[in-house]
């Protein structure tokens, strides 16, 4: 079996995470690809290798120059988040397809370094006021943060048409049943994506 990648790329407060995580419990074929980051671990909530491979902005730097990074951002100053090769590498090695759940820029390139290899699912809001609503409704940012994502969204909504389909996430359960057929199509090599 030649592993594949499943990419799912959102703005913040879309729903990505959520059918992610409601993908991996119904496709055990399925191994989520753990992103390295330089910020401290949050607690003793997260756990090193597991939620994030914790390693210091030396060792990320070294990376990048080595190469090792099949994608990589600075977020902001010194806090470096990216997708190593060698986490695919592992992924595959198991007998499984990777999944991720990235940002917009990293999903792309995710797509562009693997080619066929991955399918780039893009999950849009049924609208920005929509997305806002549910930003709000979580409660866990402020008035300027939520701000923020809905300044970044309506970026990262413009790129949508070049990830290879969209998943309206405008009810849960219907996006997760669409999802779900993408990914099983795609998996099985099935010519058509819908």
């Amino acid at each position: 079996m030649q592993g594949k990648i499943i990419v799912f790329s959102a703005p913040s407060g879309a729903g990505k995470t959520t059918i992610v995580h409601r993908l991996m419990d119904r496709l055990p074929e399925l191994s989520f690809s753990i992103s390295a980051c330089t910020r401290d671990r949050r607690g003793r909530a997260e756990v090193n290798g597991k939620d994030y491979h914790f390693i210091s902005v030396q060792d990320f730097q070294d990376k990048i120059r080595h190469n090792e990074f099949v994608e990589w951002e600075e977020v902001y100053e010194g806090a470096f988040y990216g997708t190593l090769k060698s986490e695919i590498e592992r992924i595959w090695a198991g007998g499984k397809h990777a999944i991720l759940d990235v940002d917009v820029k990293g999903g792309l390139s995710i797509k562009e370094f693997y080619k066929d290899r991955a399918l780039a699912i893009f999950v849009r809001p049924p609208s920005i006021e929509v997305l806002e609503q549910r930003l709000n409704a979580r409660a866990t940012d402020s008035k300027s943060s939520i701000s923020s994502r809905i300044y970044k969204a309506n970026f990262e909504l413009a790129f949508e048409d070049r990830f290879d389909v969209t998943v309206v996430n405008d009810n849960l359960d219907e996006a997760c049943d669409h999802a779900e057929r993408l990914v099983r199509n795609f998996i099985s090599g099935e010519p058509s994506i819908v």
